[in-house]
């Protein structure tokens, strides 16, 4: 029942079902897509107990919940008209900021993958904790059943996003499947053995072999599992092209024949056009991030650090999933995400000090349950309740953090799999090969964030300090 008044008085303050063209959330945010926000209370939504604050970003209307986010979510779905999901109809007006198109359009396809993603890069880590701690052999029917429960995610991503893509994009999810999915078939993929017919581009960075064509055209023959920007450029274009022909098709046939054309075109489109192009920009982008973090990676690893907590506050740091999956799937490994690894543990480290500092027993308990989420990577009831209103002890926090993002960038820490965040995201970043300085680098910017933000904010922080 809590969850059920919460989600009302939401409703209400939104502007009502009618005022909401989607709604979908994340871990601790509802993230509403509305008709008009001048219509929604904001004052009144921030005042609402239960609610740590409503952020205005990427296009979105953000409510900020917590932990509690998924029971709220679901009690707005069951008490309102709403389908969920972060679709906007055809006929809704335009965003013209293309970055706010862009975020929305990214979180919403991965918003929903994001917890199984992290439950599968988990059991990798921990699989490859146990091997470089000769637990388990990599040759033994139980780590292989194992590493295909964790693998399982990774290697299927097309067909996963191909869902998530297209139901974003407004089309089909069973056709984005399928689209996904064309592109591991075993039959095609094996086309790639033996000497080529001809090579293309010879001599250039894009130099490809050709192994098969598609009447008379070349088919440049790309690895796809695990792959981000094919499948999510493949089924923008689906949808298009699966809403121009539900047009012009008579309903009595429209439900074979809009998928029988927009396969029939989407799969060798994407073959011969889409999918190369696609993975030689995801390539360059992985080359220009790695070249940014190599130039000195402490420094990059100061900014990174230090920053990351105001990208999470404005829904930016969404830009750059795409890109880190991205770099996991060509390079096995991820440099540019590593140095936030810190930054929760700097926000903790503060919120420990405050609560030692507050005199009010509702204060500390919102500092207890910030800090709790904070261990676990949870952060914006931290940020939001916590530190950020007092001003000083979110400066400090981004001062700690950033010392971790430069021992981070020092010891050359990378990430291997997606894993969890906080404490739970130190399997994704053991090394297969083993246990290097890379890991003990992770623990030692964690250690060392979370006791400067504390004994900074012990030092000079005043609880008489001025407040937003």
């Amino acid at each position: 029942m809590k969850y059920e008044e919460i989600a009302a008085v939401i409703l209400e303050k939104v502007g009502g079902e009618d005022n909401i063209y989607s709604v979908v959330h994340c871990m601790t945010r509802l993230r509403f897509k509305l008709k008009d926000t001048s219509k929604a209370d904001t004052a009144g939504l921030k005042a609402t107990k239960g609610v740590v604050t409503v952020v205005e970003s990427g296009g979105q209307y953000q409510v900020v919940i917590g932990n509690h986010v998924p029971d709220v979510y679901a009690q707005i779905i069951k008490i309102s008209g709403l389908n969920g999901g972060g679709e906007v109809p055809d006929d809704a007006p335009k965003d013209g900021n293309l970055f706010n198109v862009f975020v929305d359009s990214v979180s919403g396809i991965f918003q929903p993958i994001l917890g199984v993603m992290a439950g599968s890069g988990m059991i990798k880590g921990l699989l490859a904790l146990a091997v470089a701690l000769n637990w388990m052999s990599p040759t033994s029917g139980g780590y292989q059943m194992l590493f295909a429960a964790g693998d399982a995610l990774f290697f299927f991503l097309p067909v996963v996003l191909g869902y998530s893509a297209s139901k974003k994009f407004g089309g089909s999810p069973l056709i984005g499947m399928i689209l996904g999915a064309s592109l591991l078939y075993p039959a095609i993929s094996g086309l790639k053995s033996g000497d080529p017919l001809y090579v293309l581009f010879a001599g250039t960075i894009i130099e490809s072999p050709v192994h098969v064509t598609f009447f008379g055209i070349p088919v440049i023959l790309m690895e796809y599992s695990s792959s981000v920007i094919p499948i999510i450029t493949a089924s923008y274009f689906a949808v298009k092209i699966e809403k121009a022909v539900g047009k012009i098709t008579p309903a009595v046939i429209k439900s074979f024949v809009v998928p029988m054309v927009t396969m029939g075109v989407m799969v060798p489109l994407t073959y011969i056009i889409i999918g190369p192009i696609a993975t030689w920009a995801g390539q360059l982008l992985g080359s220009a991030s790695i070249a940014i973090y190599t130039a000195s990676p402490v420094i990059y690893g100061i900014f990174m650090g230090g920053f990351w907590q105001v990208f999470v506050m404005f829904g930016l740091h969404w830009g750059l999933i795409p890109l880190y999956i991205t770099n996991i799937a060509t390079l096995g490994y991820d440099p540019i995400l590593s140095p936030m690894l810190g930054a929760s543990f700097a926000q903790i480290g503060v919120v420990l000090a405050l609560i030692l500092k507050m005199k009010s027993a509702e204060e500390k308990g919102l500092g207890i349950s910030a800090f709790i989420s904070g261990i676990f990577g949870i952060t914006e009831p931290a940020i939001y309740g916590v530190t950020l209103p007092r001003v000083k002890p979110f400066i400090i926090s981004c001062i700690a953090a950033a010392i971790g993002g430069g021992i981070i960038g020092f010891a050359g820490t990378l990430s291997y799999v997606q894993a969890g965040l906080g404490i739970l995201a130190l399997p994704g970043v053991i090394n297969p090969a083993g246990l290097d300085a890379g890991f003990y680098g992770a623990i030692i910017a964690m250690v060392v964030s979370f006791i400067l933000g504390f004994v900074f904010t012990a030092l000079f922080y005043k609880e008489e300090d001025k407040k937003l």
